[in-house]
């Protein structure tokens, strides 16, 4: 080693921590990189473990190859990317006056002091484990890492009975694995819906039905209280509402940063929580980076500080990291909240700010819900998905998305993401030139036919009102003539309870016969008709009128299937 030689060290060796290693060793062919990781594994996708336990993908090792076939492990850094790894190595304390850092080998207790000129930090997050009896019970597990997997692949068995402790993004793709392997699934969730600050409750509705659909027993609104132990390991669930036997229980609470080190050497720590960084990925101490979900974010749309850890913005920010000690100055812009999740059948997506998030972030939202099929309709691939675009009233811009639907959701989340990081309008998302063939979208993509929804709505042309909106009106006991506009045949299939029939072409001979001292709300299967109907209502001079976003496929709630006496709509 030359006097001169750079020395870099690296705490965390998963995803920020190796991205950093990798990436700078490209820049700086001479620098001595050192790797120190407190576990066994290095480099693993962590959030491919859920389908490892349901048999998607074949063995645990996959999760940490390279595309073709390669280990990632020690051997593999040393020898490719001429990278040192201690794994099984943690670090115990920072010196920033003298730039060392002295760790402790695991395995034997020995103790090394290492000097620095640069240290990254990418110490990652843990579980939140409750401070509850029997968290500690054998057969208790959170699922964080590769070793947790492989303790949770040991239980995993046909008729086993398991409990899943929260309805998070980690919670619910456990819930598809192990039904997956025949497992009987219980989800608790203290929230009255799963995905809480992630969907608006009617969606959410969408993946609890699915959840059920599936097999899932769904608790919303149900807290663990604690959990008992049977013959020397888990053995029944308590929860505020009841107990429950559990020969498996899945803590998917959520993670906390590991900000531990960073705190004890006096770097500032944010509001969140987690390690305060400027865009440079620097720490309030100009030697130290950090990266990854021990760190702090920054939300693009408000610049609100938030701690969302998600192994894309992870290998973002080690990238980040090292760009700028390589001599590139590179920033990090900030994260939009884009996420994604596969919940049995349905696909669900969500990017940037939800209209209550937005409203508090001092916007004006506007949102519309609108269904559609993913690709031509008479495509026998075609499938629904739900498209809730949300934007802001003076400026019309973009703030948000949440799509669901067993559709493809994916591409348009990742094409609003897009819109929201160049601060795209409305009305500009309208005109995107996206790509059209059959197989793949309609000639109008569902988002452009939401986006024109929303124009019309934001241009005062027809009011609308989400599944959400009008079943508190209706829970609260006000007085709404629901106008179901579709066919007989369609209405005899399926219906909203309590909706009145009049087909879109009847309506303008029947338009006498309908009240106007009440909110006339018509819809369809997707509400197209449902828009026409209120156009022709507002023409008539109608001055209570609102559509139902999203119609039949949107509603969420219950529906009523099967032959009915139809009643004629009256003004009385």
């Amino acid at each position: 080693m030359s006097e001169n030689q750079r020395q870099i060290l690296i705490v965390g060796g998963v995803a920020a921590g190796m991205k950093t290693a990798s990436r700078l060793r490209r820049l700086d062919p001479e620098a001595k990189i050192t790797v120190i990781e407190r576990g066994h594994y290095l480099s693993y996708g962590a959030c491919a473990l859920p389908y490892v336990l349901a048999g998607e993908i074949g063995e645990l090792d996959e999760v940490r190859r390279t595309t073709n076939g390669t280990l990632r492990d020690e051997t593999f850094f040393a020898r490719v990317k001429g990278v040192e790894v201690l794994t099984r190595c943690e670090a115990l304390r920072i010196d920033r006056e003298n730039r060392r850092l002295e760790v402790r080998f695991l395995d034997d207790d020995r103790r090394q002091t290492l000097s620095y000129d640069a240290l990254v930090l990418a110490t990652g997050s843990s579980p939140l484990i409750p401070p509850l009896p029997g968290t500690e019970l054998d057969g208790v597990l959170a699922l964080k890492k590769v070793e947790d997997a492989a303790a949770i692949a040991e239980l995993v068995r046909p008729e086993a009975r398991a409990v899943i402790v929260g309805g998070g993004l980690i919670g619910l793709e456990m819930a598809e694995a192990l039904r997956a392997r025949h497992m009987e699934v219980r989800l608790l969730e203290m929230q009255p819906q799963v995905l809480s600050g992630i969907l608006d409750a009617d969606l959410a509705e969408q993946v609890h039905r699915t959840l059920r659909q599936n097999g899932v027993e769904l608790h919303l609104g149900e807290a663990l209280k604690g959990i008992e132990e049977k013959d020397g390991r888990v053995g029944r669930v308590i929860t505020t509402s009841g107990s429950y036997p559990a020969d498996l229980v899945i803590l998917a609470l959520g993670v906390k940063p590991n900000v531990e080190l960073a705190r004890e050497a006096g770097l500032k720590i944010g509001v969140s929580g987690a390690i305060a960084v400027n865009e440079r990925m620097q720490t309030s101490d100009p030697a130290i980076y950090a990266a990854g979900d021990c760190v702090e974010s920054r939300h693009q749309l408000n610049g609100t500080p938030l701690y969302l850890p998600l192994g894309s913005t992870a290998n973002k920010q080690g990238r980040v990291v090292a760009d700028n000690l390589g001599g590139i100055d590179s920033a990090f812009s900030g994260v939009l909240g884009t996420l994604l999740v596969k919940v049995f059948g349905l696909n669900v997506g969500r990017t940037g700010l939800s209209k209550e998030a937005a409203e508090k972030a001092g916007f004006e939202p506007v949102s519309i819900l609108a269904p559609s099929p993913d690709r031509v309709h008479s495509m026998p691939s075609a499938r629904p998905i739900l498209t809730r675009l949300t934007v802001d009233r003076k400026s019309r811009r973009l703030l948000g998305a949440q799509i669901v639907g067993p559709g493809e959701t994916a591409k348009r989340i990742d094409v609003v993401a897009t819109a929201l990081s160049l601060d795209a309008t409305l009305d500009q998302l309208a005109e995107f030139d996206l790509g059209y063939a059959p197989p793949y979208s309609a000639a109008m993509d569902p988002l452009h036919q939401a986006a024109n929804a929303l124009r019309n709505k934001l241009d005062g042309l027809a009011d609308s009102l989400s599944p959400l909106q009008l079943k508190q009106r209706l829970d609260a006991g006000e007085k709404i003539l629901l106008l179901d506009v579709r066919s007989p045949d369609e209405y005899a299939e399926v219906r909203i309870p309590g909706a009145t029939l009049l087909p879109l072409g009847q309506l303008r001979s029947k338009i006498a016969e309908l009240p106007k001292d009440r909110l006339i709300v018509p819809f369809c299967k997707i509400s197209l008709r449902g828009y026409e109907a209120t156009r022709i209502l507002l023409a008539a001079g109608f001055d209570q009128v609102a559509y139902l976003e999203g119609g039949i496929l949107g509603w969420p709630w219950e529906l009523e299937r099967g032959v009915v006496e139809v009643k004629a709509p009256t003004a009385a």
